[in-house]
């Protein structure tokens, strides 16, 4: 095993699976095994994930919403998502735990980095909900200080395709993938890795940031044992 405790970032919109909205039991099965399989080798696991399958704050703000409570509506849809992931794992047999950014008694413990390290070390699989707790910040950015907070190894952005590309490889098919990169590199590239806030707050703290296929099956503990499937980033 090469990364003993690992942050997973998985966006709210991976758990839509085909459906256009919302949640896909089937994705959220797939996802607790995938999880499931890294945690039973010893892999300490805290997770973030996004809202976006039920809400974001900025496309309420651009409806003309006000910015601050359409972001502690998007704080809210990643709780949700959260609580989904945690029942299913707690289905499969994984001890977890759910903390958030913003108090939500008595759903989940207000996040502290003391109660996720001991939680961790403990055995459980912690859930993060809440992004960072403030508006204007993205769950990206709740994901890069989780990850800090809890002194992970890696920062591990799980999405549907299998690493960093000069293009998107959706649209181009010339795109091609880049193995690894420096944060300067991504930067001066104009990648879009994560957002500006989380890269620069990872960059700082030399949390090194690895973008793979979430969606294949097997994929997150190949990552977690050190094979190059994906981009890493440091």
């Amino acid at each position: 095993m090469k990364y003993k405790k690992i942050l997973l970032k998985l966006s709210g919109e991976s758990l839509m699976g085909e459906q256009e909205y919302g949640l896909d039991p089937k994705m959220l099965t797939q996802y607790a095994a995938e999880i499931k399989a890294i945690h039973n080798i010893g892999c300490q696991v805290g997770i973030v994930i996004g809202g976006g399958n039920i809400f974001r704050g900025l496309q309420g703000a651009a409806k003309g919403m006000d910015r601050v409570q359409g972001d502690y509506m998007g704080m809210m849809a990643t709780l949700i998502n959260s609580m989904a992931l945690q029942a299913e794992l707690e289905k499969q047999g994984v001890s977890t735990q759910l903390l958030s950014g913003i108090s939500v008694d008595p759903i989940a413990k207000k996040m502290c980095r003391a109660r996720a390290k001991k939680y961790l070390q403990n055995g459980n699989v912690v859930i993060i909900a809440g992004g960072t707790g403030n508006p204007f910040f993205t769950t990206d950015t709740g994901a890069a200080l989780r990850a800090v907070e809890i002194e992970a190894d890696i920062l591990l952005k799980g999405t549907r395709v299998d690493g960093v590309y000069t293009a998107d490889p959706e649209k181009d098919k010339n795109a091609t993938k880049f193995v690894t990169l420096t944060f300067d590199e991504a930067y001066e590239k104009g990648l879009s890795v994560m957002d500006l806030t989380a890269f620069t707050l990872c960059k700082e703290n030399n949390l090194p940031i690895y973008v793979f296929d979430m969606n294949t099956v097997g994929n997150l503990l190949k990552v977690v044992n050190g094979k190059d499937i994906g981009t890493i980033v440091r």
